[in-house]
C-alpha cells in the first residue's frame, strides 16, 4: 500500500489547516473553558463541505474518500479536538443513512445534513448500555400507524443541538442485540426531551446529553433499513467511526509534539533550551515515533475502506494504538512543560483532557483488544 497522499489530499489538507489556524486554534482555549459549543466555527465548516465531505455528490456531498476525511478530523482535532468530535457524531448519523436508508430517507434526511444545512446525532449508548451495546433497553413497539420509541439515551455527542437523530432501539426483545431496529428521529419530534451539555473532564465545548424518549410515534417510513437489523448496522458503521477517532488521536498527538517542540526550543535551563537536554529529546522522539506509526495505521484501515475490503480488525488497531499513543504523549507534554504544563498557561493540560476519551469513545481499549483479538484467532482457525 502507499500511503502518501495525492496532490489532491494534499492541497485540500492545507486548505484545512489554513482554517483551523486562522479560525479554530485562537478560540479553542476560552471555548474549553465556557463550556460554548462551536456553532460559528462549525457552521463555516459547513459552507466549506466537510460535513458531508465523504458522502455522494447527488445528495450534495463531496464525493471524497474516506482517508481525505481522517485527513480533515486530524487537522481539525489538532486545534480543537472537541469540533472534530463534533464531525464524528454527525458523520455517524449521515453514515447510517447513507449505509441503510431507502432513497426517499435519503433524499428527505441525508441531503440536509451532507449540504450543511443540518446537524446529525448518532443515538446508541444508554446508561446501562455502553460497551454491551446489546443490551439496550430504549424499546419499539409496532402499531398500524407506526412505531412508538420510548427510553432513554445517554452521552449522545451533539444530542441537543442536532436536527437529525439517528436512534437504535428494540424492536424485539426476546432476540437480544438480534432485535435492534434503527430509526430516523427529527429533533423536535413530539415526546423527544433532550437534556443539558454533561460537565466533562475534555471536550467541554462539545455537547453530550441524555436524550428522553417517552412515546416518540413515529411512521413506518421512519424504520432505517429491515426491522431487527440495527445492530448489524451499527457495528458497521462503529468501524468506520473508530477510524475516525484513530485520526482524532493523531491529531492530538500531533498538537502535544507541535508544542513540546516549540515550547522545548524556548525555554531555557542552565543557560540553554532545554530542547538540547537528552532526557527531552528522548521524549521527543517517542512521541515522533508513536505518531507516525498510529498515522499509518489510520491510513492503512482507510485505505482498506476506500478500496472496499474488510477494514474492521485495522480499524480496532488503529483505534486502540493511536489512542493510548495520544495519553502517552500528552503526558509526555506536561512533563515537557513542568509547571507550566499543569496550568491552563498552555494548551497541554487540555490535550491529555482531550486524550483520554480516545482511550473510552467509539468502544473502550479493553473492548478494542477483545475484537482484534477475537479476529486473529477466527484467522488461525481458518487456515
Amino acid at each position: 500500500m502507499n500511503f502518501e497522499l495525492s496532490e489532491e489530499q494534499k492541497q485540500f489538507q492545507q486548505t484545512v489547516k489554513e482554517f483551523v489556524e486562522r479560525e479554530l486554534k485562537p478560540g479553542a482555549g476560552q471555548r474549553d473553558k465556557n463550556g460554548e459549543f462551536p456553532w460559528t466555527e462549525i457552521r463555516k465548516l459547513q459552507r466549506m463541505g466537510l460535513f458531508g465531505l465523504i458522502f455522494p455528490t447527488e445528495y450534495g456531498g463531496g464525493g471524497r474518500d474516506f482517508t481525505t476525511y481522517t485527513v480533515a478530523v486530524e487537522e481539525l482535532a489538532r486545534a480543537d479536538a472537541s469540533v472534530a468530535i463534533t464531525l464524528l457524531a454527525h458523520t455517524l448519523s449521515a453514515g447510517h443513512i447513507n449505509a441503510f436508508g431507502s432513497e426517499q430517507q435519503k433524499r428527505e434526511f441525508l441531503a440536509p445534513l451532507v449540504s450543511g444545512e443540518k446537524l446529525g446525532a448518532w443515538a446508541l449508548t444508554e446508561p446501562g448500555a455502553g460497551s454491551d451495546a446489546g443490551g439496550i433497553t430504549t424499546c419499539a413497539v409496532r402499531d398500524k400507524d407506526g412505531w412508538r420509541l420510548t427510553g432513554n439515551k445517554f452521552f449522545i455527542t451533539n444530542g441537543s443541538q442536532a436536527q437529525t437523530l439517528v436512534v437504535m432501539a428494540s424492536s424485539d426483545p426476546s432476540q437480544g442485540a438480534g432485535g435492534i431496529s434503527a430509526f430516523v428521529v427529527d429533533g423536535e419530534t413530539t415526546g423527544l426531551t433532550r437534556g443539558k451539555n454533561l460537565e466533562k473532564l475534555g471536550f467541554r465545548s462539545s455537547d453530550t446529553v441524555g436524550l428522553m424518549l417517552r412515546d416518540v410515534r413515529l411512521p413506518h417510513e421512519r424504520l432505517l433499513g429491515e426491522v431487527n437489523r440495527g445492530f448489524s448496522q451499527a457495528m458497521q458503521i462503529l468501524a468506520a467511526g473508530r477510524i475516525g477517532v484513530a485520526a482524532m488521536a493523531v491529531g492530538i498527538t500531533q498538537a502535544c509534539l507541535d508544542e513540546s517542540i516549540a515550547y522545548a526550543r524556548k525555554r531555557q535551563a542552565f543557560g540553554h533550551p532545554i530542547a538540547e537536554f537528552q532526557a527531552i529529546q528522548w521524549m521527543l522522539a517517542d512521541m515522533a515515533t508513536e505518531l507516525d506509526a498510529s498515522r499509518l495505521l489510520v491510513r492503512r484501515a482507510a485505505a482498506l475502506k476506500d478500496q472496499g475490503r474488510g477494514y474492521a480488525c485495522e480499524a480496532s488497531m488503529a483505534k486502540l494504538y493511536a489512542s493510548e499513543c495520544a495519553t502517552r504523549s500528552a503526558l509526555k507534554a506536561i512533563q515537557i512543560h513542568g509547571g507550566y504544563g499543569y496550568t491552563r498557561a498552555f494548551p497541554v493540560e487540555r490535550y491529555l483532557r482531550e486524550a483520554k476519551l480516545c482511550e473510552i469513545g467509539e468502544g473502550t481499549s479493553e473492548i478494542q483488544r477483545m475484537l482484534i483479538a477475537r479476529e486473529m484467532i477466527k484467522t488461525v482457525q481458518s487456515s
